[in-house]
C-alpha cells in the first residue's frame, strides 16, 4: 500500500531502518534542501502539506520498492527521490534558484553530482510556451507526448521515482476529489501510465497499483 502521509521522522526512520543506509551529510544536505524549496507549500486542497503527503511518502514508497524486490539500494536513489521535484516551476524554487548567483543547475550538480541532477532534471516537466500549438489544450498534449516519450527512453531509477511520484498523485486526488485533475489523471494512466509500468523493465507491482488507483478515480469520477 502505498504511503499517503509521513513525517520527516519516519522518513529518516525507514531510510535507517529499512534502508539499512546512514543519514549522512549528502540525505541530511537533500532532506535541507526539500525543506527549503518545500517547507511552505500545499497540496490542492490548500492545506495539506506537500513535503508530508508527496515528498517523503513518495521516497518511502521508493525505499519499499527497491526493498521488496531485492534491488540494489544506494543513497543515489535516496536523495534522487527526496528531490524529484526540486527543479519544477514553482514560484518560490525559482526564486530559490535565482539566489545562486552562480546558476541553480552549476549549484545542484555540485552539491548533490551528475547522477541526482539527471534524475532531477529528466522528471522535470518543461513550460508550456516551450511546445507548439494553435491553444493550450495542443501545446498540452505536445508535452505530454514529449514527456512519455523521455520516460520510456529513462533508466530504472527514473522509472521508479515517476511511477511512486504518480501514483502518490492519484491517491490524493482520490481523497481529495478535484474534477480536473481526476479527468487528466485518467485520461494520462489509459494513454501511457499503465502500459508504462508494463514496458521493459517491467515492475508489475505497479501494473497491479496503477490499475487499482485509475479505478478508483474512475469510480470517483462517475459521483461527482
Amino acid at each position: 500500500m502505498e504511503k499517503v502521509f509521513a513525517t520527516k521522522e519516519e522518513l529518516l526512520s525507514v531510510i535507517e531502518n529499512e534502508a539499512h543506509i546512514r543519514v549522512d551529510s549528502f540525505v541530511q544536505n537533500a532532506i535541507d534542501l526539500a525543506e527549503e524549496a518545500h517547507s511552505d507549500l500545499k497540496r490542492d486542497d490548500g492545506k495539506t502539506s506537500f513535503l508530508e503527503t508527496h515528498i517523503w511518502p513518495v521516497t518511502i514508497d521508493v525505499i519499499r520498492h527497491y526493498n521488496s524486490n531485492n534491488k540494489f539500494l544506494t543513497s543515489l536513489q535516496i536523495v534522487s527521490s527526496i528531490l524529484h521535484d526540486i527543479m519544477e516551476d514553482d514560484e518560490k524554487i525559482l526564486d530559490l534558484y535565482a539566489s545562486k548567483s552562480y546558476g541553480f543547475d552549476a549549484y545542484f550538480r555540485h552539491r548533490f553530482g551528475e547522477y541526482v541532477f539527471n534524475v532531477g532534471y529528466t522528471l522535470k516537466t518543461k513550460p508550456l510556451e516551450n511546445y507548439h500549438g494553435k491553444n493550450e489544450a495542443e501545446r498540452y498534449t505536445a508535452r505530454f507526448l514529449d514527456y512519455c516519450v523521455t520516460l520510456t527512453k529513462s533508466d530504472y531509477d527514473v522509472k521508479i521515482i515517476k511511477l511512486c511520484d504518480r501514483l502518490n498523485n492519484m491517491k490524493f486526488i482520490s481523497q481529495n476529489p478535484n474534477t480536473v485533475k481526476i479527468s487528466r489523471y485518467i485520461s494520462e494512466a489509459e494513454d501511457f501510465y499503465i502500459a508504462f509500468s508494463i514496458f521493459p523493465p517491467t515492475v508489475k507491482d505497479f501494473y497491479t497499483k496503477m490499475k487499482e488507483a485509475y479505478n478508483e478515480l474512475k469510480t470517483i469520477k462517475i459521483k461527482i
